[in-house]
């Protein structure tokens, strides 16, 4: 017992920095390595899983692989709430990281439930069992997933911006080349074989990561220790929080699925998603208002605001890819090509869900390059003028998809690929723009002590924008064809809109930065 008040529980992933010199990976630090490898492997599973998702939810219930034929607007709706819930789950992630065990054992004992969680996702059993199974896995990522990045960031304490930069660039590169391999891999193993057995795959490779990172886990130093100067009394109060937390969760959910809360699963999702922008204000409001920042914290933690509605605009928009443009693919997209292979003549629609990891793969060491270029010649784009672009981007995206369904509904057939890939390659360049800068920017700008938990608002904006992405690819999915364009064009009209509005206002942003380059 400490008598006396402890200091603020500082993020260790913040407070505690690799060592100046030692074995090295791609000339950064190894511990990079260590985390590149978890993270490749944590997301195999996610994506693997994710490519399976919708399309098994909807899938007829008879037939040699059955799925669970639900209709498409809910299916999208428990696509929303899932991936929304996941990203959720990095508010108390960071919270339990920053104060009870540290960053390193979160990650670890995130990857283990992962694992179990989709373990459970290959049981043919009933929906209710299923549906456990994406709960348990949204408590793993919720564990994992800030955490996992706040650990790089603490390897490139006191090292120049453009330099971090670069190094969350290639740490991006390994969650995309995971992103890549699962939807050929799992994807077809559950789409062409056996859903259960997809998933069942993708929580196998979730073990090789958690056995991977314990193993090299030494790399990381003294980065993700467990937090100083929390007293056991604290520890025991912030376990007991977690605990009645966790109860009152579990005790709406079993309302919810019992029916004594007489909801939709999509009203669900809707209110689930509004619930979450309030939180993100409420929170921001607190820690501006309330908290007791140093000079200059509350200016950094105005932009990180400002980066969370971005975040949740952009994810809006681009999550789509596993609703509307999965189910785009499976529509009205020509997949004859190689579909000899399979029993019905076309390749699964869920092999495009590896375009966007592989533009990354390809693209990400060029925008390092990039902005590490531009940075030595004092040419580098501000943070706020990066996720303008990148919307403006996603709006470009969003016009070569309404020129295809177009296309579609002046023809009355399918189009080729290439609309959706060139769909795909946009709204990867604006990924790029905006998701490793703001990885970055956020634990730059966040002050010590809300590291772990800014890392979580960065992952609410995540959960704002996959909760509305669900709800719209939903809605688009079981629309009429003819529908479609217009559609896209109020998602050309937002997204751009946004972006010139970010564009002139980056200069104004950039001042609340202060010296944070």
């Amino acid at each position: 017992m400490n008598p006396t008040p402890p200091a603020p529980a500082t993020s260790s992933a913040a407070a505690s920095a690799a060592p100046a010199e030692g074995p090295t990976f791609l000339g950064h630090p190894r511990g990079l390595a260590t985390l590149f490898m978890t993270e490749f492997f944590e997301r195999f599973t996610y994506y693997g899983m994710r490519a399976l998702l919708v399309l098994f939810l909807v899938a007829a219930t008879d037939g040699a692989n059955p799925g669970f034929g639900i209709d498409r607007e809910t299916a999208g709706a428990v696509y929303g709430l899932y991936t929304g819930a996941v990203f959720l789950g990095s508010l108390p992630g960071g919270w339990i990281a920053d104060r009870l065990i540290g960053q390193r054992r979160a990650v670890f004992w995130g990857g283990i439930i992962i694992a179990l969680g989709n373990f459970i996702l290959s049981i043919p059993a009933t929906p209710g069992v299923f549906y456990l199974g994406l709960a348990t896995i949204v408590i793993g990522v919720g564990l994992l997933k800030p955490n996992i990045s706040a650990i790089v960031g603490a390897l490139y304490e006191g090292q120049p911006g453009a330099r971090r930069d670069a190094g969350f660039s290639i740490f991006y590169m390994g969650i995309n080349l995971g992103a890549l391999l699962a939807p050929l891999v799992a994807g077809t193993v559950g789409e062409a074989w056996n859903w259960r057995g997809g998933f069942f795959l993708a929580g196998l490779a979730m073990l090789v990561g958690v056995l991977q990172y314990k193993a090299t886990e030494q790399y990381l130093g003294e980065a993700g220790a467990p937090p100083k100067g929390v007293s056991e009394a604290e520890r025991r109060s912030g376990w007991r929080m977690i605990a009645i937390g966790a109860a009152a969760v579990a005790a709406v959910a079993g309302l919810l699925f019992a029916g004594v809360i007489p909801v939709t699963i999509t009203g669900l999702a809707q209110a689930f998603g509004y619930g979450m922008v309030g939180l993100g204000f409420v929170f921001f409001a607190y820690v501006l208002l309330v908290a007791k920042l140093e000079p200059g914290e509350r200016g950094r933690v105005a932009v990180i605001a400002v980066f969370f509605l971005c975040a949740a605009l952009f994810w809006a928009g681009f999550e789509q890819a596993a609703t509307t443009f999965n189910l785009f693919a499976q529509d009205y997209t020509d997949r004859s090509l190689l579909g000899g292979m399979f029993p019905d003549g076309v390749h699964p629609a869920s092999w495009y869900q590896s375009a966007n990891p592989i533009f990354v793969v390809l693209f990400a060491p060029f925008f390092a390059w990039v902005w590490v270029s531009l940075g030595a010649r004092n040419l580098d784009p501000s943070a706020p003028a990066k996720f303008g672009l990148a919307l403006l981007l996603l709006a470009a995206g969003f016009g070569v998809i309404m020129l295809a369904a177009q296309l579609v509904v002046a023809s009355g057939g399918k189009v080729a690929p290439t609309w959706l890939l060139l769909t795909y390659l946009l709204h990867t360049f604006g990924e790029l723009c905006l998701s490793p800068v703001g990885l970055s920017n956020v634990t730059k700008l966040a002050p010590k002590r809300y590291v772990g938990q800014m890392m979580g608002t960065w992952f609410l904006g995540a959960a704002v924008g996959n909760t509305f992405a669900g709800l719209i690819g939903g809605h688009v999915g079981s629309s009429d064809a003819s529908a479609m364009p217009g559609q896209f064009m109020q998602m050309i009209l937002i997204a751009g809109g946004a972006g010139v509005l970010l564009l002139l206002l980056s200069p104004v942003i950039r001042k609340w930065m202060g010296d944070v380059k």
